[in-house]
């Protein structure tokens, strides 16, 4: 048995941006960069033609959105703004350390997550105080380029861990999204059914239940 957690919402608050076109545009114009009049429209349009599932890293989606306004600022300026627009507060929620460690009691544990900011997922973690051991792959949409409920996340999530994606719990406050490892065979811990607090019971119990069939 190998489990993972989902990060936002889940493990931890975040205090993201109430209008995030609105906190890029300021960290852009903190750069140099003259921001389009329309940017909202331009910022809420599609930009990039990926597939079906698939992430668009948020700095990309930006960097395109001023290209289709005539603005091409020079460098990595689209990633540092979008870096610094998402720099939140983190609170750790009640019951998170104890869910992690009767986790690591059965077996290998991952953080899946989705998250279109680049380091956003680290700084989150550092700043939430998880140590190094807590987990043994981080696996972010962002980073592998698929986005939960896409079953190409959940393998790689399982895939770094050692397990098949049937022997797969992941726990999550998204039914939407958390809920797509039932798709490939896993099985799914959802917080509007299972408050945080409650995790390590069920999967005592879950454990209880995969030797009694093995």
């Amino acid at each position: 048995m190998a489990v993972s957690f989902d990060l936002f919402g889940t493990l931890v608050r975040a205090d993201t941006p109430d209008d995030p076109a609105a906190a890029v545009a300021a960290e852009l114009e903190a750069r140099g960069v003259s921001v389009p009049d329309d940017w909202d429209d331009a910022y809420r349009e599609p930009h990039v033609d990926a597939p079906e599932g698939a992430e668009v890293p948020l700095h990309a989606h930006v960097a395109r959105a001023l290209a289709s306004r005539g603005v091409h600022p020079s460098g990595n300026v689209p990633r540092r703004a979008v870096v610094s627009a998402f720099d939140p507060v983190v609170e750790t929620r009640a019951g998170t350390h104890e869910a992690l460690e009767t986790a690591r009691e059965h077996g290998p544990v991952a953080l899946c997550s989705n998250c279109s900011v680049p380091e956003l997922v680290g700084r989150t973690l550092v700043r939430a105080d998880f140590g190094r051991d807590d987990f043994d792959a981080i696996v972010s949409s962002v980073g592998c380029g698929w986005r939960k409920p896409a079953p190409e996340i959940f393998e790689q999530t399982a895939d770094e861990l050692g397990v098949s994606p049937e022997d797969l719990i992941h726990v999550g406050d998204d039914p939407r999204t958390d809920g797509g490892i039932e798709d490939v065979g896993g099985q799914a811990i959802l917080l509007e059914e299972t408050p945080l607090e409650d995790v390590p019971a069920e999967l005592e119990t879950l454990e209880a239940e995969s030797q009694e069939e093995g």
